[in-house]
Order: C-alpha cells, then sequence, then structure tokens
C-alpha cells in the first residue's frame, strides 16, 4: 500500500510538473512555414501602439553567399498571425546578417546591421537605418541610412594586452616554433586597420536612463568583444573598450541592482565550453577580463532583468549542439538558476539558437530564435512565455 501511495504521488508530482510547464507558454507559433532557405539571427521589438515587428537574415547561406539579405515580418496588436515576410535591408552582391531591431529613448526605431565584405567575417562593415514611420502595416519607412564607423585607438591595444595577461596560463596549442594565442591577438591588436573593421552585432543594445546607448558587438577576427557608445540617442557612435578574453563573443547587456553592467558571453575559445562574464563599474566604458561561468554553453546567449527582478537567461546550455534552448531564471543574480525547457529535441538533430528576448509592460516575455527541426526545413519562432507561471 506504501509502495502504491508513493507511486501516486510521484505521478501526480510528475503531471503537476508537466502542466507548470506547459502552462507557461502563452503562446507558439513559427513566423512563416519552414521552408530550405537559410533563415537565422533574429531580433525582435514591441512598438508603441502594440504591434511587434521581428527580422532575421535570409538567404543560400551566410557569408559566402551573395544573395543573403535583411528581412522583416509584422504582428499587429490582437492578431494571431504574422504578416508576410518583407525586405528590410539589402546591400548588393553582399551578404547582409545578423540584424538587430530597438527603440530609443525617443521612439526613434533602428535597425543595425553587417554587411559583410569580401565574405569575410573579419571585414564586416556597421550599417543602420532609422525610421519615424513604422507603425502602419509593412516594412518602416525609412528616413536615413548609414554606415557605423569605429576607430578604437592605442588604448585598445594597451587594454588587450593588459587584460589577457590577467588570464589563467593558456598551455593549449603550444609548440616552440608556433605563434602563441595571446600574442597573435596582441599584435594584431596595434594594426590599427584590423581593429578598425569586422565588428558585428548580434543582440540588442542596453540604454540607460540618461539616454546613453550601449550596442554589444564582437568580432569574429580578435575572437572577442566591444561595445560602441552612444550618448545622443544613436546620432552617433565612439569605441567603449574591448571586453577581453579568450573567445567571448556575442554579448548580452544588462544592469545589476548596485548599477554596475555584466554581460554575459557565448564561449567560442578552448574547452570546456562555458558562458563567459564580465563586469563594467564605470558604465560600460571598461570591463574587467572575462572569466567562465559554470553554465554550458555552445551557440546562443540572450539576457534580461524581469520587471520582478529576476534575471532571465535564454540559450544553448549544453555542452554540443543546438537541439537544447532553455530559459533560465534567477532571483539572486545569477548564484543559482532554475531552468524552463524551450526546446528539447530528442532526435537531437535539430537545431534552435540565436535568441531575442524582451518584456512588454504587461509582464509577457517574448523572443524570437532559429528553428531548424531538420535540414532543409528553417523558420523563425515566436514564443511568449508568462513570467509568473515559471517554476
Amino acid at each position: 500500500m506504501k509502495k502504491l501511495l508513493l507511486t501516486l504521488n510521484l505521478t501526480l508530482f510528475l503531471c503537476i510538473s508537466a502542466y507548470a510547464q506547459e502552462s507557461a507558454f502563452v503562446k507558439q507559433m513559427l513566423i512563416f512555414p519552414h521552408q530550405p532557405q537559410h533563415v537565422h539571427g533574429s531580433s525582435i521589438v514591441s512598438l508603441p501602439n502594440g504591434d511587434f515587428l521581428s527580422t532575421w537574415f535570409q538567404g543560400s547561406g551566410e557569408r559566402t553567399s551573395d544573395d543573403v539579405k535583411i528581412m522583416g515580418a509584422r504582428l499587429r496588436k490582437g492578431e494571431n498571425k504574422w504578416s508576410e515576410p518583407f525586405l528590410l535591408a539589402d546591400t548588393p552582391n553582399i551578404p547582409d546578417c545578423n540584424p538587430v531591431l530597438f527603440l530609443n529613448a525617443k521612439g526613434k526605431l533602428f535597425l543595425v546591421w553587417i554587411a559583410v565584405q569580401a565574405n569575410l567575417w573579419e571585414q564586416s562593415i556597421l550599417r543602420f537605418k532609422t525610421s519615424e514611420n513604422y507603425l502602419k502595416p509593412g516594412a518602416p519607412v525609412w528616413e536615413w541610412q548609414d554606415n557605423i564607423l569605429l576607430k578604437p585607438d592605442e588604448k585598445f591595444a594597451e587594454e588587450v594586452e593588459k587584460k589577457l595577461k590577467t588570464l589563467p596560463h593558456l598551455t593549449a596549442g603550444w609548440a616552440g616554433y608556433a605563434p602563441k594565442y595571446d600574442d597573435m591577438i596582441i599584435t594584431a591588436s596595434k594594426d590599427a586597420p584590423k581593429r578598425s573593421i569586422g565588428w558585428m552585432t548580434r543582440i540588442k543594445p542596453l540604454l540607460l536612463e540618461n539616454g546613453k546607448i550601449i550596442l554589444p558587438l564582437y568580432s569574429d577576427g580578435f575572437n572577442l568583444s566591444m561595445t560602441a557608445i552612444s550618448e545622443n540617442n544613436g546620432e552617433t557612435w565612439r569605441p567603449g573598450l574591448p571586453i577581453v578574453g579568450r573567445g567571448p563573443i556575442q554579448p548580452a547587456i544588462i544592469r545589476k541592482k548596485n548599477g554596475d553592467l555584466l554581460a554575459f558571453m557565448r564561449d567560442s575559445g578552448d574547452e570546456p565550453t562555458r558562458v563567459h562574464v564580465s563586469e563594467s563599474t564605470d558604465q560600460g566604458e571598461s570591463w574587467q577580463a572575462t572569466r567562465k561561468t559554470d553554465i554550458p554553453n555552445t551557440a546562443s546567449v540572450e539576457l534580461i532583468v524581469l520587471k520582478d527582478g529576476r534575471w532571465a537567461f535564454l540559450g544553448n546550455d549544453i555542452e554540443n549542439g543546438r537541439y537544447i534552448l532553455t530559459l533560465r531564471t534567477s532571483a539572486d543574480e545569477g548564484k543559482t538558476w532554475k531552468r524552463f525547457s524551450i526546446e528539447n529535441d530528442a532526435s537531437r538533430k535539430g537545431g534552435y539558437s540565436y535568441p531575442s528576448l524582451i518584456q512588454t509592460p504587461d509582464g509577457l516575455m517574448h523572443m524570437t530564435y532559429s528553428h531548424h527541426p531538420e535540414k532543409g526545413k528553417k523558420s523563425i519562432k515566436y514564443v511568449v512565455v508568462d513570467p509568473t507561471r515559471l517554476p
């Protein structure tokens, strides 16, 4: 009898847990049906009229395919179906990738992305468009387009060398006749043309109350990150000091309760693959050398602070692959986490990655991410989660 009661209690617990897991999902849908073209790197923004605008890049491939362009779609307030996709940006004969959408403090819409010159990530150029006429159906009406040209100076090289020397000694890949990893990065950082180009977008910026915008960037050439900073709502931009480590890329930046900034980054360095973290005590002007957390990581990171103070992390928290996408929440600023599964592909064949995550005034969390369940079937998925129902 005791054994039966234990079994019934366990079954009841699992049923309640499963129900709680499912009840947190408010909405799930593909923005467009699965199709064979490569679609990736989405971003989502909530507009003042209640619409949502999403963007992604689409084409025959990525950096080596010149037909790649920036596409978008709109979800009108109160509707349950996204619009037909429309064109947002296309640099002729050059791949366009990694779009990011955001509104500045004055309500102007920004689209920032990269044009991949010479089909090399490290030759990418930052581009942007702005619009104040974006509430009608279809694509926004763009009033301005330009490049974001950054000029990191000698302080960039000094910071790279200083911070790399604070990291633990690296023995991987050493050989008597082979250049060492750190030395190669230090040498490259002293090359003005190299440090002035190849900076790429991935995650939305952090907007501070004083109008300051901190746009996260990363470089495949340097295999580390940097920020572009604007003091005038995105009219002009300057580079912050680099976020230095061995492979910290694609930063997501938040502000802690004490006012300091924190960045979570994808791991593109040595094993074990873990989320990198760095902090800034001067509002994003400079950053600590990165250290690895205990969160496994292969492809994606996103991070926001919820209205109730919890942190929400969305990413591939596994040792390899992109078949699992997890939403984690922390009530103690990252000391401990609770996990909630967004995607868990038992076949391990699918890829679910590169998420964008926002929270709307009603408290709901909205996310988009690449949805690639199998070869030749690719879309962007839109999911809404109620954080009050999370375990």
